[in-house]
């Protein structure tokens, strides 16, 4: 009889499986992904840089606490930035909740509706339960900041301890330590994760991990073992992905494998903003905007040193023996000798004036906030917009962030419940529910999947005004109780705040 196997631990022939020339494969394909990315790294350096330079996740040899605005002056990008991250956190995740349903799919029979739509609505309270006690708002919103940033993004979710309020943990991965494989169907789920650990964290991590007990560590400072955090597609299946740790150099001595173990679905979620044919890696709206916001900073920078020419001025004067301009210090209430019948010191008149760099910071600034959507998705300054005023810019909001909105419902949201999902079906608060469009549909009901909707209300409504204009024999070619129905359907007004629909058969009594 074959031995019991816990999860996470190997058999013999699996970890000969994976030792040696499988091993030697797996490192070259993580150096192949670091390669790839290579010429990404200065253009996300300079994102980052004059974009976000607070978190800066691109660079590697970052230091905790150190200063990140030196070269920066202009901070219009950066408030562009973290107003778009917050627009689409309020837009696609809002953390109040309510951002998604499920709903039976339309093979489910009319007479199982019922049960099942009940059951679907307590599957969404418990998840939308965990996912508001945990750090998921956190942690959501440093992943929007790097997907506006660097046009990539990475979120990883795995299963919190037994004494966290929820059992969902999630972490915002930085890029320096990710590369990515696409597949042919352009999924981005081949991760590789670059970390270095201590002994100790890697057996926390991973329990049950080999190859580090001969690893000692050092009396000052504990050792730090390099590692790559291999998840990847499992081969042998059609399902699942095969997680496998090794180290990132070859040692004989203690092996290459450190661990092995398999998941149903990967913990890692990889979303772009847009992405160009033949690329891995998106594209974001900063590197758009990029060459204004160099602009606008060395703008910025010339008319600090213009303004500091401008208090101080340049002087010149003659050393005649008494007026030293080594010695010459320009402070206030300063006297400073001079022969007499002298010049003394004499102003240079600069050549020119910069006002010019008014109009021009101005034009860069505008077109910084235009592609960063700051002037479409942040807050308006006309308090009093009318009705059709409010559903125009809705409109053009959904316009704008068409495309990007499609690609994270299927990058973002689509493998971010499907995991929660995975979770909290292996702790027992879930039945196992199949998000495969047939049985059970993801709705995602976030604002803005709610103004296409509303852009619809809006022209019905307008089209209601104009029949009521032609009269009431016009208005009674309406259906006004069914229309009240439609628009409160499509306003997301609640079911209980409308009277109960009769019967066919008493409707047609009446």
């Amino acid at each position: 009889m074959a031995k019991s196997q816990k999860p996470g631990e190997m058999t013999e022939g699996e970890d000969k499986a994976y030792s040696g020339a499988d091993i030697a494969q797996l490192r070259g394909r993580f150096q192949k992904a670091m390669e790839r990315r290579r010429n990404w790294l200065t253009h996300w350096q300079d994102c980052y840089e004059f974009a976000l330079p607070q978190r800066n996740a691109a660079a590697s040899n970052q230091t905790n606490g150190g200063k990140r605005l030196d070269r920066v002056f202009d901070a219009t990008a950066s408030d562009a930035v973290e107003q778009l991250a917050a627009s689409l956190m309020a837009e696609i995740t809002p953390p109040g909740g309510g951002w998604f349903e499920l709903e039976p799919g339309g093979n489910v029979a009319n007479a199982d509706r019922q049960v099942l739509t009940e059951q679907l609505g307590r599957a969404v309270r418990i998840l939308q339960g965990h996912f508001d006690r945990s750090n998921f708002a956190v942690e959501m919103h440093q992943a929007f900041l790097d997907l506006v940033t660097a046009g990539t993004a990475c979120l990883r979710l795995e299963r919190a301890d037994l004494h966290s309020p929820s059992a969902l943990r999630f972490t915002a991965v930085p890029l320096r330590d990710l590369a990515f494989e696409e597949r042919s169907d352009g999924k981005m789920d081949a991760v590789f994760r670059k970390l270095a650990l201590t002994r100790d964290e890697i057996m926390q991590t991973w329990p049950g991990a080999k190859g580090v007990t001969g690893d000692q560590d050092d009396k000052d400072a504990p050792k730090r073992i390099t590692v790559i955090e291999a998840v990847l597609p499992a081969t042998d299946r059609k399902t699942g992905y095969e997680l496998c740790v090794f180290r990132e150099d070859s040692d004989a001595s203690t092996g290459d494998l450190i661990y092995r173990d398999r998941f149903d679905v990967s913990p890692y979620i990889a979303f772009r903003w847009m992405k160009a044919p033949g690329e891995i890696y998106g594209r974001s709206p900063v590197m758009k905007a990029l060459p204004d916001i160099k602009t606008a900073n060395k703008v910025v920078e010339l008319v600090l040193k213009n303004a500091s020419i401008a208090v101080t001025g340049i002087w010149q004067a003659d050393d005649d023996g008494v007026l030293n301009p080594a010695t010459i210090r320009l402070v206030p209430g300063s006297i400073i000798p001079k022969a007499v019948g002298s010049a003394g010191l004499k102003p240079l008149e600069a050549p020119g004036r910069f006002d010019v760099s008014d109009l021009v910071l101005s034009d860069l600034r505008d077109r910084i906030r235009r592609c960063l959507l700051a002037d479409r998705l942040g807050q308006t300054d006309q308090p009093g917009m009318t009705a059709t005023e409010v559903l125009e810019r809705a409109s053009e909001n959904a316009r704008l962030l068409g495309a990007t909105y499609g690609r994270l419902q299927a990058e973002l949201l689509y493998p971010l419940m499907r995991r929660a999902l995975y979770i909290l079906t292996q702790t027992g608060e879930l039945p196992d529910i199949p998000l495969d469009g047939d049985v059970v549909v993801l709705r995602h009901a976030a604002p803005l999947a709610q103004l296409p909707k509303r852009v619809q209300a809006g022209q019905a409504l307008d089209w209601l005004s104009r029949i009521a204009g032609l009269g009431p024999e016009a208005l009674a070619e309406v259906d006004l109780p069914v229309m009240v129905r439609w628009l409160a359907d499509q306003f997301g007004v609640p079911d209980h705040l409308l009277r109960p629909s009769l019967p066919a058969e008493i409707a047609e009594a009446v």
